[in-house]
């Protein structure tokens, strides 16, 4: 019997890796004499970096960069084990994990951080980089990215200046002329799900901007500035990326790898997919175990287990998926390929006791589920 498990992380208790491990370990224990693989896995974002260095034998890179207030952080990227290929996590650079609550302003917070670790990757070689660019504190559409990588913007007396967010109205020139002449034979591929356009009420701002700390008041003067920003991209790089699918996240981020990277954008998890050889593992597999922190009615949308689970049917190998909880509105799992699902936590305790005891449980789970699957290939 040949069994993959290919987990996302449960958040805030489980890496991948150690998922896949301890659902190993369960499976293991029933079916001693299978080959059990993991491949753990993530959908572009936080675990991304990890789960591609891991499945290619490459190595992590520790950077010191320009965090979103401009404070020194150490960031990370990967560079995959062809030494050509890298991979970014944003949110090392740029995260809104990395601004205290009491200091998140989307005012005044870059991606400069995120440019950094663009210029380092390419200082190592870089061919290809891949940008996963979930969990940003920062609303200035790549602008401080851009900076990092030699673009400059001038106001209407020529003067330079540094394109904050709240200053991107001031834009009336954007010169390339010395950005980082390395980028025209690199390929940039952005690992996203999201696709709200660059303004708007479903845009960058007034979708994401709460959560990063602006008011009410601070939406209106973002959404304008971006609006400009995107007008003068246009006028200056002659491309329309504002309505692009994909252009509003990370805070307008994406508009911006469009913009001056020429970036294509790619579902995170097919990237994952892609680069981990999942397709490979799996199409001559009896059983697929998957799963995540919790499935709900946002799992069909690009995340991990449903991603995992199309793939498998496309050979029409099963699908079982563990999580942490299942919420309202998990059963839509059922129409993407998922043919059952079940909860890592036994019974009612508090979400500390969840995190606490998380390992444990998990084990004690993918053993009962072990256990059915023998029993249910036994009859």
């Amino acid at each position: 019997m040949k069994i993959i498990i290919a987990p996302d992380s449960f958040k805030e208790s489980l890496t991948a890796q150690q998922v896949a491990k301890i659902i190993n370990k369960g499976f293991q224990s029933v079916f001693k004499d299978a080959t059990i693989i993991n491949v753990p896995m993530a959908d572009g974002g936080e675990g991304t970096v990890q789960s591609l260095v891991d499945a290619t034998s490459g190595k992590l890179i520790n950077v010191n960069v320009s965090g979103p207030l401009q404070e020194k952080v150490e960031a990370f990227f990967g560079l995959l084990g062809d030494g050509e290929t890298a991979v970014i996590e944003m949110a090392s650079a740029s995260g809104l994990h990395l601004v205290p609550p009491a200091l998140r302003n989307p005012f005044i917070t870059t991606t400069i951080g995120t440019g950094e670790l663009i210029k380092r990757a390419l200082e190592l070689g870089a061919k290809k980089i891949i940008i996963g660019i979930g969990g940003s504190a920062t609303n200035d559409g790549g602008a401080g990215m851009a900076h990092a990588l030699g673009v400059k913007f001038r106001n209407k007396n020529g003067e330079e200046f540094f394109p904050f967010a709240h200053l991107l109205r001031e834009i009336e020139c954007i010169d390339t002329t010395f950005m980082d002449e390395r980028l025209k034979n690199t390929l940039i591929e952005v690992a996203c799900d999201v696709t709200n356009p660059l303004t708007g009420v479903n845009g960058a701002t007034f979708v994401y901007g709460p959560q990063k700390g602006a008011t009410e008041n601070q939406i209106r003067i973002l959404d304008q500035n971006l609006k400009h920003y995107g007008e003068k991209i246009s006028q200056y790089l002659m491309r329309d990326v504002a309505t692009i699918p994909g252009s509003g996240a990370a805070g307008g981020l994406g508009a911006g790898l469009m913009a001056f990277l020429d970036a294509k954008v790619t579902k995170g998890i097919d990237v994952v997919i892609n680069l981990t050889k999942l397709e490979e593992k799996v199409k001559d597999a009896d059983l697929v175990i998957t799963g995540e922190g919790q499935i709900n009615e946002q799992t069909p949308f690009g995340k991990t287990p449903v991603g995992v689970a199309k793939l498998a049917k496309k050979y029409n190998v099963p699908v079982i998926a563990i999580a942490g909880s299942y919420v309202k509105g998990y059963d839509k799992v059922y129409e993407c390929g998922i043919d059952a699902v079940f909860s890592s936590v036994p019974t009612a305790m508090t979400l500390q006791e969840v995190f606490e005891n998380a390992e444990e449980h998990l084990l004690e789970t993918s053993i009962n589920v072990a256990r059915l699957w023998s029993l249910a290939n036994n009859n």
